[in-house]
C-alpha cells in the first residue's frame, strides 16, 4: 500500500462491537476473564490495550518495520533502549543528540556503569575508531538537533553487523514520511510521537519499531515490567493524527524549504542550516537517504542579541520547547534543549548561543517571513 493509505488504515479496523470506522479508547485498567486461566488475550491494562496495539502496528507499517512498542515518552523509550545493554558495556553515539538524550545517558545512565562515547558520526571513521571490544550499540540521529548534521545510515547499519553491534536511530526529525533507517539495515528506529508523528503539540509519547523478533521480545517485556505506557486517550490522538501525516509532512517542508531560502538570501543569518539548501554539507546523503528535507531549519545571527530579537519579537512563531506541531514554534537550543550539554561540547559542535531553531509550521509562508523580518527590524 502507498504511504497515505497504511497512515489511515494500518493497524485498524472497524470496531466489531458497533462498527465504528474510529479505533475507540478502550479506557480500562483490566479485563474480565471467562474462566480461571483462560482470557480474551487481554489481561491488564499495562501489559495489553487495543487502542495502543493499534497505534503500534500503524507506525510499524509506516517505518516498514514488524513490530512497534509504545511508551509514555520520547525519552521513556530512550531510556529502554539501555535495557538492551548491561554494566561494563560502551555505546558509540553521535555528539550532536536530542539534549534529554545527552542528559539521560551521560548523567545519568553512566551511574549504573554504562559507558558512552561522542562523536561527530557525519565521518563514519569517528564511529569506527570508538568501538572497543566491549562496545554493544551504536546510537546514531540524523538529522541531528539542532545542527541538522546526517550520518549515512547503510555505512552505520553495515558498520555495526560487522562488528555484531545493535543500531539504533532517533528518526523524530524526518518522520517516516521522509525517512525509514530499517530499510538501511538499522536495527532500531526511535521516536519522540509528541512531534511529527502526533503534531498538534497535545500529547508526550515514544515509540521504539523494530523488525528483529530477539530485540522486540526484549524490549516488549521492559515495556510490561517498567510500565512506562502512553494512556489509550494519547494513542488514540496520535493515530488520528498520523492519518495526516502525508499531508502535515508536504507542507512543512514546502514551508522550510521556502522558509530557508529567505533566511539565506536576506542576509539576515549569519549561516542557515537546512538539508535542502545545496551549501549543506550532506545535500547529496540528504537526497539519497531521504525522501525529502523536513520542516526543522536553524540559523546562526551571529551573535546572542541578534539572536534574542528574533526570539523575543516574533508574534506567529511561538518561543517554547518541542518542534513538530502544525503550529511554527522558535527555540533557543543553548538554554533550552540542550542547556544541559557543557558549553565547550556545545561550541564544539557549533551550537552557539546565536544559533536559533525554527520547527517551521504549516501556516501561510508569507506571514511566517513577515513575522521574522518584523522581528529584526
Amino acid at each position: 500500500m502507498g504511504f497515505s493509505t497504511d497512515a489511515i488504515h494500518a493497524g485498524q479496523i472497524p470496531d466489531p462491537t458497533t462498527g465504528a470506522v474510529i479505533t475507540p479508547i478502550y479506557q480500562t485498567s483490566t479485563y474480565a476473564q471467562h474462566e480461571l486461566g483462560k482470557s480474551t488475550g487481554f489481561e491488564y491494562a499495562r501489559t495489553h490495550n487495543f487502542t495502543r496495539q493499534a497505534l503500534e502496528k500503524n507506525i510499524a507499517v509506516l517505518e516498514k518495520g514488524k513490530y512497534g512498542i509504545a511508551f509514555a515518552s520520547g525519552l521513556a523509550a530512550t531510556h529502554a533502549l539501555m535495557n538492551l545493554v548491561k554494566a561494563g558495556d560502551h555505546i558509540v553515539i553521535s555528539n550532536n543528540v536530542y539534549g534529554g538524550t545527552y542528559r539521560l545517558y551521560e548523567l545519568n545512565m553512566k551511574n549504573y556503569g554504562l559507558d558512552f562515547s561522542w562523536v561527530d558520526s557525519t565521518d563514519l571513521k569517528n564511529v569506527e575508531n570508538a568501538i572497543r571490544p566491549n562496545t554493544k550499540m551504536i546510537y546514531v540521529e540524523t538529522p541531528t538537533n539542532p545542527m541538522l548534521n546526517l550520518t549515512d545510515l547503510k555505512a552505520v547499519s553495515e558498520l555495526a553487523k560487522k562488528n555484531n553491534l545493535i543500531s539504533v536511530c532517533d528518526n523524530t526529525f524526518m518522520s517516516p514520511y521522509f525517512q525509514n533507517p530499517l530499510t538501511f539495515g538499522i536495527d532500531i528506529v526511535l521516536h519522540s510521537t509528541t512531534k511529527y508523528l502526533n503534531g498538534h503539540s497535545d500529547i508526550i509519547g515514544g515509540m521504539l519499531i523494530t523488525s528483529d523478533e530477539k530485540i522486540h521480545e526484549r524490549i516488549r517485556y521492559i515495556q510490561n515490567a517498567a510500565g512506562g505506557v502512553p494512556s489509550p486517550f494519547d494513542c488514540w490522538l496520535v493515530l488520528r493524527s498520523t492519518k495526516t501525516l502525508a499531508v502535515r509532512m508536504k507542507q512543512h517542508e514546502e514551508n522550510a524549504n521556502t522558509f530557508a531560502k529567505f533566511l539565506s538570501e536576506s542576509g539576515y543569518a549569519k549561516k542557515v542550516i537546512y538539508p535542502g539548501l545545496k551549501n549543506h554539507p550532506q545535500h547529496e546523503l540528504a537526497k539519497k537517504q531521504m525522501r525529502g528535507f523536513g520542516g526543522m531549519v536553524s540559523a546562526d545571527f551571529g551573535s546572542l542579541d541578534a539572536a534574542k530579537k528574533v526570539l523575543n519579537n516574533v508574534k506567529i512563531f511561538t518561543l517554547a520547547e518541542s518542534l513538530g506541531g502544525v503550529e511554527s514554534l522558535i527555540s533557543h537550543p543553548a538554554s533550552m534543549t540542550h542547556a544541559s550539554v557543557p558549553k565547550e561540547e556545545r561550541d564544539k559542535m557549533g551550537l552557539t548561543e546565536s544559533l536559533v531553531r525554527f520547527s517551521v509550521g504549516i501556516e501561510d509562508i508569507e506571514d511566517l517571513i513577515a513575522d521574522v523580518t518584523q522581528a529584526l527590524k
